[in-house]
């Protein structure tokens, strides 16, 4: 192992450009040359890579995004595409490549391995923490504060107001972000993808607080489950709420990462590269516990993360 390249690909979170540079800083230190590809796998396929050094990577670990940039690649998803990228890493004398980003990020990297026989390290990097295999994904507890500190701000204005705030998180097919900020932010209920919810119990509920002279509330709607707009005017319709609707967006992909995620980061970065030059490929490197551990591409594809029901009992009793 003499030359290793990493890319990030898929949607942006706090934390990878803490992975970049501890994976460059620590392949530099076992005298491995580095390079970074820009613009994930659509950079690949076109030869985007630059050569890194100590200094690319300086004042960088405060940093949200990605210094590397991320693309969407239609092409990558066919056999030519993926052959092209194959032929990119040949003719840049490339030993083994680390990829930072999602399901579709390591499901690419699987089909290099597979496929084409590359050494291949995965790094975990989604806020919707729906990746199996690791507790914690790259970005997740940013994501977390980002929202809370909304959900807290918005709880002055309700209670000023007497009235029902809906707040929109991300989350298409997992409800992690929404679940655990409702319960960290004190709100009156959660809606997530993996439970069916119950319009009119909601309702009530909330009713039965304001009647016991609670004078706001608030419900956490994960985006998979429907529009927070739709939903609100359900409430004001059924319940003859003041409902306000706020919906989060992309501001939860951004900003400086935590203290977590540049230390879950850079403790993965590390991994990664010595991973490789243990002649570990095909694996992505997941947090368990408190241990980094190698997690087969294969096992990681191909479960399911699912939501721990004792978050969910405690959010029921919490919110009574």
């Amino acid at each position: 192992m003499k030359r290793i390249a990493l890319l990030t690909s898929g949607g942006d979170c706090p934390g990878m450009n803490a992975a970049i540079r501890s994976v460059v800083r620590t392949a530099l230190s076992l005298n491995l040359e580095v390079y970074g590809i820009e613009q994930g796998y659509k950079g690949l396929i076109e030869n985007k890579l630059i050569k890194m050094d100590s200094k690319s990577v300086a004042n960088i670990i405060q940093r949200g995004g990605t210094i590397l940039r991320s693309a969407r690649s239609e092409t990558f998803k066919t056999v030519e595409g993926q052959q092209m990228a194959v032929n990119v890493l040949k003719e840049n004398k490339i030993d083994g490549l680390i990829v930072i980003g999602g399901d579709g990020s390591l499901t690419g990297a699987k089909k290099l391995y597979d496929d084409f026989k590359i050494n291949v390290v995965g790094l975990p990097g989604s806020i919707d923490n729906d990746i199996y295999g690791t507790d914690m994904a790259i970005g997740v507890d940013t994501a977390l504060n980002t929202i809370l500190k909304c959900i807290d701000t918005i709880n002055d204005t309700a209670s000023s107001h007497d009235r029902t705030f809906l707040i929109e998180v991300m989350g298409r097919n997992c409800g992690y972000l929404a679940l655990m900020s409702a319960i960290a932010g004190g709100a009156e209920a959660v809606m997530i993808p993996e439970v069916a919810y119950d319009i009119e119990g909601i309702i009530k509920k909330i009713k039965k607080r304001y009647e016991e002279g609670k004078t706001r509330s608030v419900i956490v709607v994960a985006e998979g489950v429907g529009s927070a707009y739709d939903f609100g005017k359900v409430f004001g319709m059924i319940g003859g709420f003041d409902t306000r609707i706020t919906v989060l967006g992309h501001i939860q992909r951004g900003g400086s990462p935590t203290v977590f995620d540049r230390i879950l980061a850079t403790r993965l970065g590390t991994a990664a590269v010595e991973a490789l030059m243990e002649g570990k490929s095909g694996v992505m490197m997941g947090l368990q516990k408190t241990r980094i551990e190698a997690v087969p591409f294969d096992e990681v594809l191909g479960n399911k993360k699912l939501i721990d029901k004792k978050l969910l009992e405690i959010a029921e009793v919490l919110s009574r």
